[in-house]
């Protein structure tokens, strides 16, 4: 007998999302950690909180990792994009995003990475043939007609160069050679790109206001990225077509801890592609206060050879008319001169009068202070030798006493009975006999 009652299948329970993402972590944590896991550091980013983000991957995925202040301070180096290292943590779910997270908690280096190591392998190369010598740098030209730009049209650090030379030099006129700088093709473009500005700077000069820009200078620039992303400047056709470059190229390459083989090559680096255009690019104000000097001092130079003419002219002038009328011109000129002179003097007189002024007062409160110290001290010593009178003394009851012959006696064995004595007090003298002698 079949049974045709329908089968009633349970329902899954309906989880909330918070509660789903908790779930998974605590499968996580239960199934994996504490976990081990060696790659390559890519997009490295530590915070200004000390909290270190990047991600970990190699040929086959990635994973996002987190590295908070207190591990980040535990390292004895500083990670960098291309580096293998082993790192040691949790797995977790990042709930906000709901996204799968290594929390690191150590870090330690395993190889410098394949990137790097290539990056390292070809710097090594180019440098022994001599491609970052210095004796190869050329200086940047002091007046620049024309600036070569090479960089993407939807990068932004298209828009950070044309402002910076905008507001720095808008007269130089600025020729843009698009290439991709980022991808498989990128150095090709970037190559294609520069040789088309390079066919430009060794052009000759055109007279024609509309004709071709004279480029005296190329900057090759990009944002910053990860060292992936700045891969294709790392190139090595690239880098020979930077180094047979017929005029100076300014490189501003990622950021400033960003460094690539085409920097090693260029003529200049500059930190950020902001820089690079203020490197290449005289501020317009400075050119204008140069002019503006230049100008007055050409002006100064004229008036006075003017000045000189006119001179010569009026001398030659009095030799050829009247003596009265020389005289007149001489008075007029002395009369000029003189009002000159007055003018002049008062404000040159004025400034040692006023230091004259400033010393005689200066003088007399010194001489003053002189005398009220001197006068202080006289006090001092007059009160001090009153302070010694021997009447003072005799006025609080004391008496000198000497012998006939006038000599002062000052202990009882210069004394003897029956001897005269003369005793001096305040007011007068005593003459005294000695009748006995006490002992003490």
């Amino acid at each position: 007998m079949l049974d045709v009652n329908p089968v009633i299948r349970k329902a899954p329970p309906v989880w909330s999302v918070g509660a789903l993402c908790h779930a998974i972590a605590d499968a996580l944590d239960a199934r994996f950690n504490p976990v081990r896991v060696a790659g390559e550091v890519s997009g490295f980013v530590r915070a200004a909180s000390g909290h270190c983000y990047f991600s970990l991957k190699d040929d086959s995925g990635q994973i996002r990792c987190a590295m908070f202040k207190r591990a980040a301070g535990g390292l004895d180096f500083a990670p960098r994009d291309g580096q293998r290292v082993e790192v040691s943590g949790r797995l977790g779910v990042y709930q906000p995003r709901g996204e799968l997270q290594l929390v690191v908690e150590s870090m330690a280096r395993a190889g410098e990475g394949t990137l790097f190591e290539q990056f390292l392998q070809l710097k090594a190369k180019l440098e022994a043939q001599g491609l970052f010598d210095a004796a190869h740098k050329r200086p940047m030209p002091r007046q620049v007609r024309g600036i070569g730009l090479v960089t993407s049209l939807g990068a932004a650090a298209l828009h950070d160069v044309v402002t910076a030379l905008q507001r720095r030099a808008p007269h130089i006129p600025v020729v843009l050679a698009p290439a991709s700088v980022q991808g498989a093709g990128a150095a090709a473009e970037v190559c294609q790109a520069l040789q088309q500005l390079y066919a430009m700077a060794v052009a000759e000069p055109n007279p024609d206001p509309a004709g071709a820009v004279p480029i005296d200078v190329i900057l090759l620039v990009r944002g910053g990225g990860a060292m992936e992303d700045l891969w294709a400047f790392n190139d090595e056709t690239l880098a020979r077509t930077v180094f047979d470059s017929p005029v100076p190229v300014v490189a501003g390459i990622g950021h400033e801890t960003d460094f690539t083989i085409a920097d090693f090559v260029a003529d200049l680096r500059a930190p950020t592609p902001t820089a690079a255009a203020e490197l290449c690019a005289p501020a317009r104000q400075e050119a204008l206060d140069a002019a503006a000097w230049l100008q007055d001092r050409m002006q100064t130079a004229a008036y006075r050879a003017l000045d000189r003419r006119a001179q010569a002219l009026d001398l030659a002038t009095s030799h050829l008319g009247r003596p009265s009328a020389a005289v007149a011109r001489m008075q007029l000129a002395l009369a000029s001169l003189g009002q000159r002179l007055g003018q002049a003097l008062p404000p040159r007189l004025q400034v040692p009068q006023v230091a004259l002024d400033r010393l005689q007062t200066a003088l007399g409160v010194a001489a003053r202070r002189g005398l009220q110290a001197q006068a202080h001290r006289l006090q001092a010593l007059e009160l001090r030798l009153g302070l010694l009178d021997p009447h003072l003394v005799l006025a609080r009851g004391f008496a000198w006493l000497t012998d006939e012959q006038g000599r002062a006696l000052t202990h009882a064995a210069q004394l003897h009975v029956d001897q005269r004595v003369e005793a001096t007090l305040a007011d007068g003298r005593v003459a005294l006999r000695v009748e006995s002698l006490l002992s003490n």
